[in-house]
């Protein structure tokens, strides 16, 4: 349970505490960042010219928040809802039948055993972890646009700690009875995975898939400190897109650990590609978003390949083609794209917004407490495998709906409202 991270490990989601809309929430800006009145945009007085960027910030601000809005409300980019829960379910394939370690315990065999055909498949599960981290770079970006600092900060950690503490909770709480095969973490590390800084303090992780929530806060802090704080425009997301990629292949070549902590060249193109992706969003077509996401792919598949291939061997449990690994990280780049670009509004049914609510905690208890469940169906109860993957991922799929209903619903507003309103 608290084996070392490694890229297999599992899912983060990315989404935001509000819904996924078709243009930000926040003000119209100008190349400052400041409001734009109603007043100023119709003064009489001459004002000098504004440089070609700050100009097609304003004008695709307003185009996008035009064409986004429909009768007064937003659009929901509902098909990005579809896309979480297809990578959080390509993920539990992975932990289900794509890997062995504990979850051989629970089948009574290696997963390839029980999935000889579909294992191999399998196993290229874990790459949406790669798709969740470019969805989380446009959602980021999407919702800490116009908001102040205290403001982000609320709806990252309301929406992130909720349901992480109550899985930590109950996994805790399951592994430590008697007849469960799964040994606890101690107390005092449990208590320490509240606080979601076990990966750095170097404590046993309770959640094995809780290495990507480490990525993800490195993430939130870069983005907060040189995008929330002086205040989003497109001219500054790019600039931090620039130097956050020369910065992760300096990283790279030094091989200083402080700054691969902090830059996490691994991991930081996916994140740098979903920032782009927002910015042929919100302001169309542009050369410089584009050199973005091109530039963030070429990275982040080698990055890919690097860490999840191996030559073909027998005594390998699985084998992933470096074309197969390139074909799936583009279908995350590209599914996103084609949401950013509108491309796959026809996807609206309702159906999905549920989807996406539920992809946060059905990742985060997905795996090690479907290794209890897959114990109890298919070695308790004797049903077949096949049946035992769709049983499991179906409980988990219930206990994710419960947590969103009666913990996120619940506790995600009444914290968000108590961190906005705190004095600092």
């Amino acid at each position: 349970m608290s084996a070392p991270p490694t890229p297999d490990a599992g899912p983060i989601s990315a989404s935001d505490a509000g819904p996924i809309t078709a243009s930000d929430a926040g003000p119209i800006t100008d190349a400052d960042g400041g409001p734009i009145s109603s007043a100023a945009a119709t003064a009489p007085t001459p004002t000098p010219p504004r440089a070609p960027d700050a100009a097609l910030e304003r004008s695709a601000e307003r185009t996008a928040k035009a064409a986004a809005r429909g009768g007064g409300h937003p659009v929901r980019l509902r098909a990005l809802d579809g896309l979480r829960l297809l990578a959080a379910l390509m993920v539990a394939a992975y932990h289900y039948g794509g890997r062995d370690g504990e979850i051989t315990q629970a089948w009574g065999s290696s997963p390839r055993a029980q999935f000889p055909t579909l294992s191999s498949y399998f196993a290229y599960g874990c790459l949406g972890v790669q798709i969740f981290f470019v969805i989380s770079g446009f959602v980021i970006c999407m919702s800490g646009w116009g908001r102040p600092l205290r403001s982000f900060f609320a709806s990252r950690v309301s929406r992130l700690y909720p349901a992480y503490w109550v899985a930590i909770i109950l996994v805790t709480g399951v592994f430590a009875l008697p007849w469960v095969a799964y040994k606890a973490v101690s107390p005092s590390d449990a208590l320490v995975n509240l606080t979601m800084l076990q990966q750095p303090l170097g404590v046993d992780r309770v959640l094995g898939v809780c290495w990507t929530l480490w990525a993800e806060l490195r993430f939130y802090a870069l983005f907060a400190l040189f995008v929330v704080l002086p205040g989003a425009t497109r001219h500054r997301v790019v600039l931090f897109c620039a130097v956050w990629t020369l910065g992760s292949a300096f990283a790279e070549a030094s091989d200083l650990p402080l700054l691969d902590v902090v830059l996490m060249p691994e991991y930081s193109s996916y994140f740098i590609g979903g920032m782009g992706i927002y910015l042929l969003h919100r302001f169309g077509h542009d050369a410089l978003a584009w050199g973005i996401i091109g530039i963030s792919f070429l990275i982040g598949q080698h990055y890919a390949i690097r860490e999840l291939w191996h030559p073909a061997n027998i005594d390998a449990f699985s084998y992933r083609s470096a074309t197969g690994i390139i074909a799936v990280v583009a279908f995350g780049y590209v599914a996103v794209t084609l949401i950013a670009l509108g491309k796959l509004n026809w996807a609206n049914w309702p159906w999905l917004t549920v989807a996406g609510a539920l992809t946060y905690p059905f990742y985060l208890v997905h795996e090690h407490l479907g290794w209890v469940v897959v114990w109890v169906l298919h070695q308790k109860l004797g049903i077949p495998s096949y049946g035992t993957f769709a049983l499991t991922v179906l409980v988990m799929l219930g206990l994710a709906w419960l947590l969103y209903r009666f913990i996120e619903q619940r506790f995600t507003p009444m914290i968000k409202r108590s961190l906005s309103t705190a004095r600092l």
